[in-house]
């Protein structure tokens, strides 16, 4: 049930100031005259409200949740308290990845507001990317991040009492669990309500429909998603919740944050790129003006996995401090070897997982509600729909024969023979 506090309201630009103006933590980095604060609504996602607000003394984001999904409207209603998961899942990662988040300033539970660090010199990364930019770092930030928060989010890393105490806090954001299980699992395999996609696509869209083999596979991912509740996740991991500048990456908007399996982020994240790859020629400049770009995206995907699973190995050799895979059952027994092969097969579990759930989120970015800017801003149909049904097919691939591929040099293979292939 939806409840709402009675004293909750929504916040506007003109009534910002007076509303938080009193609030210690804003004045002291905005200053206590708010006649001189400014503010500006940017919210551009889904689901909130978001401010940017600046003096003349610093700059802030206030995000506040609405009770209803933004994108549909007060049809679809929503909890406040999504913005409670957010809160703990921001100074969780900031513990676990420094410096990869914004740092959290205020919290107000019953105005579901969240005050937090300013990125001013930054830009989302899908824009970005649809304008064709490079950006140095960004596979390092992005590879140690989801490295670090994965490890140190589980047993692998936590004891039992603060593990069990995460795990059952966030088993409470059942609705926005309820949004990923459906709108990514199930809804591009059927014509549910929401869906909507290119009209071009209604034959490749009633082939995969009726693909046994890959509804079968997504609903094995889906089981997986559900039951394996392995470390803290994002929940929500795409170039729309990356920001960047020349010179820093960082990772916002974990309000799905969620106890899941270690591939899901990973996947969400690798799945981004892979599309945005098949989208570069609906942005090229001219026929062809892309391709070395595309490949710059392939060489980003390729270092966010090489610098993920060296950084996990790392995590695994030296903080390896959890209920699970213990030191006293492996290394000071001797064991070094036993705790190396265990390592190998946990990163081939995720790796898996990693292709799964990259395939089932470029499928539901393609048929479900939300699709991406990269697709959704191409003007021409044909075109649009031409993006759209290559990273379907890599999507596809992805899904229905993750155990068969072994390398990321594989996928790429793929990407590229897709990528290149005859118009159907």
């Amino acid at each position: 049930m939806n409840k709402v506090d009675p004293s909750y309201q929504p916040l506007t630009t003109d009534m910002l100031a007076i509303r938080l103006g009193k609030i210690d933590a804003l004045t002291t980095l905005l200053g206590t005259d708010t006649s001189t604060w400014t503010s500006k609504e940017v919210g551009d996602g889904n689901l909130n409200l978001v401010f940017i607000v600046q003096s003349d003394q610093g700059s802030v984001i206030v995000k506040q949740a609405l009770p209803y999904v933004r994108l549909v409207g007060d049809s679809w209603p929503l909890p406040l308290r999504r913005s409670y998961f957010e809160y703990h899942a921001l100074i969780r990662q900031d513990k676990r990845a420094p410096d990869t988040v914004p740092e959290v300033y205020y919290f107000d539970e019953t105005q579901a507001i969240i005050v937090m660090e300013y990125f001013n010199s930054h830009v989302i990364l899908r824009q970005s990317m649809m304008a064709g930019k490079t950006h140095s770092g960004l596979a390092e930030t992005l590879g140690l991040y989801c490295a670090r928060t994965l490890f140190r989010g589980s047993d692998l890393s936590m004891n039992t009492a603060n593990r069990k105490a995460d795990m059952a806090l966030f088993a409470n954001s059942v609705e926005l669990c309820d949004i990923t299980e459906t709108l990514v699992f199930s809804d591009p395999y059927f014509n549910a309500e929401r869906n909507h996609h290119t009209p071009q696509l209604d034959a490749l869209v009633a082939t995969l429909r009726s693909d046994v083999d890959l509804k079968v596979e997504a609903h094995h991912l889906k089981a997986k998603f559900c039951n394996n509740a392995e470390t803290m996740l994002h929940g929500d991991l795409h170039t729309g919740s990356v920001m960047v500048s020349d010179t820093e990456t960082k990772v916002i908007d974990p309000e799905f944050a969620l106890y899941g399996p270690m591939g899901f982020d990973i996947g969400m994240l690798l799945a981004n790129f892979w599309m945005a790859y098949f989208a570069q020629p609906g942005h090229a400049e001219a026929p062809g003006a892309r391709v070395a770009y595309q490949e710059w995206i392939l060489g980003v995907v390729d270092e966010i996995w090489t610098i993920f699973s060296t950084e996990f190995s790392r995590l695994w050799r030296e903080e390896r401090t959890g209920i699970l895979y213990e030191k006293t059952l492996f290394e000071d027994q001797g064991h070094a070897l036993a705790s190396e092969q265990a390592l190998s097969h946990r990163l081939n579990d995720i790796w898996q997982d990693t292709l799964g759930f990259a395939g089932v989120e470029i499928i539901r970015r393609t048929l479900s509600l939300a699709h991406i800017a990269e697709n959704e801003t191409i003007e021409n149909d044909e075109l649009r729909a031409d993006c759209e049904a290559r990273g379907l097919k890599l999507g596809r691939a992805l899904v229905v024969n993750r155990t068969r591929m072994n390398s990321m040099a594989s996928v790429h293979d793929l990407a590229r023979v897709i990528a290149v292939e005859a118009k159907e």
